[in-house]
């Protein structure tokens, strides 16, 4: 009962600042943040919150490592079960041998240009979208949009034989932009902007603009857009990494020219009648690594992007 009299009738450290000045403010704020045990951000994490999260790192970095592992094996005969849990020293020969077999320079060029090229077009197309959905007022608006997050629900093999067919019709079959149009916008973009936008966003900002004469697409593009950057930002990284890793589309359209982009020329080493996996898995590598670079210099772009994104929602 003492320690909580004690605690109650502490004075606060505004006042103590007043009183005694900062450096002793400081130190009952860091005297009181270590008796109630709490950070700056929150609760200190106790020995379950650091084996949950120990446990999920391994779950999720053991692949990557197993894969590795399985590059780097000397023999075929290395490449499976126990045995490949341990290391060997064939890893750079063998992504030698990777980089040759696939048209890394080729293969790398392709998947950038797709990439990029979609990520770019989402990023604005959805943006507009969601500015408009978020902050204009026009007749139909909450039907498009749920018509827009309804799509969300239809699976991607079902558009594959409509998107085939209308792909050989106009001549694209083998060609990148196969693979570039039907990603030009997505549905969950266009609802991540939109709830983003409708809370990131004032009303009296875009009002201000249009005072100062600022037409529609000006307002979007000094005002929206600006606001938006966090959410655009996380948007672009995700479209990014999706479009990297995508598979079924380009394996099914690109046809002969699958060189063109890391994930299906990555494929393309396995054998026909046996596969060696220490090849494979170093074109894994090859396609992951770019992948890894972009999360250490984006990362905390990315994080900063979902926590504003979660806030805001």
């Amino acid at each position: 009962m003492t320690g909580m009299h004690d605690t109650h009738h502490e004075p606060s450290v505004p006042a103590l600042e007043q009183i005694y000045g900062t450096k002793v403010a400081s130190a009952a704020a860091k005297r009181r943040a270590m008796r109630l045990d709490v950070t700056s951000q929150g609760r200190r994490p106790g020995k379950p919150s650091y084996t949950v999260l120990i446990l999920a790192i391994i779950v999720f970095v053991f692949p990557l490592y197993y894969a590795v592992s399985i590059a780097s094996q000397n023999s075929p005969s290395n490449q499976y079960g126990v045995r490949a849990l341990i290391p060997g020293t064939a890893l750079l020969s063998n992504i030698g041998r990777a980089f040759n077999a696939i048209d890394f320079v080729q293969a790398l060029t392709g998947t950038f240009f797709v990439s990029t090229l979609v990520s770019i077009s989402t990023v604005l197309f959805s943006t507009l979208a969601g500015y408009s959905f978020a902050k204009l007022r026009f007749r139909g608006r909450n039907f498009l949009l749920t018509f827009v997050i309804a799509t969300m629900t239809i699976p991607q093999q079902l558009s594959v034989v409509p998107l085939y067919i209308m792909a050989n019709k106009a001549g694209l079959y083998g060609s990148l932009w196969a693979v570039i149009i039907p990603g030009l916008v997505s549905a969950f973009g266009v609802f991540w902007m939109t709830q983003y936008i409708g809370d990131a966003l004032p009303y009296e900002l875009i009002e201000a603009a249009r005072v100062d004469g600022c037409s529609m697409i000006r307002t979007f593009w000094s005002v929206a857009l600006p606001a938006a950057r966090p959410a655009a930002s996380m948007l672009f990284l995700f479209t990014f990494i999706g479009q990297w890793t995508n598979y079924f589309w380009p394996m099914l359209i690109l046809g002969s020219n699958k060189n063109s982009m890391l994930t299906v020329a990555a494929a393309a080493l396995k054998g026909a009648y046996f596969t060696d996996y220490t090849m494979v898995m170093a074109g894994v590598i090859l396609t992951t690594f770019p992948l890894i670079l972009l999360f250490f210099f984006a990362g905390r772009q990315l994080v900063s992007g979902i926590m504003a994104g979660a806030v805001k929602g």
